[in-house]
């Protein structure tokens, strides 16, 4: 059975798979998206900007390594973006590469990077082409010595000559924002204990998202047949993004791996996608 839903959740899914190198309104750039989704599709403005509220490098906080799964969602290999073919290592432990960093900002708030975490401009979160999706690294600004550890999980930039793209916060906390770009030095930090579960497809997650909807009527029709179907709590989450609101479905939490495996296998009997695991 083919569910209504489809074609709105296979829309949600490849958002995922594509971030957009970004700099300050300025700098006219193009997007790294438009391959995948038209950006008028997914933003509601054209150019990036910094948030509304600045804030100083003394109130931005380094992200904290720990051993994330590596899971399927966010790490298709190998992967086309404008023509060009990417893939992400799999040894990546002892990776480190200079190169440039750019950022993005208050375009991208409240969209979901590739793994379905939704982007924060002022946490410590950064996209790359090709390190595997959650990773934590080190990011040194070579031209003034500051660094930061990030949470990598998004792709991009892409464009030939950026190698890492980061949040505003981390841009801010390496002292180039208003520049736009820096020299960097990457190197990843190698989380003693992780097992790489590349297929795997749960982790930690104990939330199923069904789609993000502009039509809150959508979105409750929606939420009014998952909750005559399911026994779980099925509700609507409202987020801003670009200055559109849009109203997610979600289902959970959920108790176990079990349980959610159990939810998926009901939503595919009954002619719905399987949903997409959140944490």
């Amino acid at each position: 059975m083919t569910s209504r839903y489809s074609t709105a959740a296979a829309i949600v899914l490849a958002v995922m798979l594509a971030s957009c190198a970004s700099q300050p309104p300025e700098k006219e750039q193009d997007s790294a998206s438009g391959s995948v989704v038209p950006p008028k599709s997914r933003y509601a403005v054209e150019h990036d900007f910094a948030p509304l509220r600045p804030i100083s490098p003394e109130e931005v906080v380094d992200a904290t390594p720990q051993p994330d799964p590596i899971l399927a969602v966010g790490n298709m290999s190998p992967y086309v973006i404008d023509g060009v073919t990417y893939e992400v290592l799999k040894d990546y432990r002892s990776y480190s590469e200079r190169g440039i960093a750019s950022w993005y900002g208050a375009k991208f708030t409240g969209h979901e990077t590739s793994n379905g975490e939704l982007y924060d401009v002022y946490q410590a979160s950064a996209a790359h082409k090709s390190l595997p999706i959650p990773c934590f690294a080190r990011v040194t600004n070579l031209d003034n010595g500051k660094s930061i550890v990030v949470r990598v999980n998004d792709r991009g930039p892409f464009h030939a000559d950026r190698l890492i793209d980061l949040s505003y916060a981390a841009a801010v906390k390496l002292g180039y924002m208003e520049k736009g770009t820096a020299n960097v030095e990457v190197e990843v930090i190698d989380v003693v204990g992780v097992e790489d579960r590349r297929d795997a497809s749960y982790g930690k997650y104990r939330y199923l998202q069904l789609g993000a909807f502009g039509s809150e009527a959508t979105a409750r029709t929606l939420l009014a047949e998952l909750q005559d179907l399911l026994s779980a709590p099925v509700f609507i989450s409202p987020v801003e993004a670009g200055g559109t609101k849009l109203y997610r479905v979600r289902i959970g939490p959920v108790d176990d791996k079990k349980h959610l495996l159990a939810l998926q296998q009901r939503l595919q009997d009954s002619g719905y996608e399987a949903g997409q695991p959140l944490p």
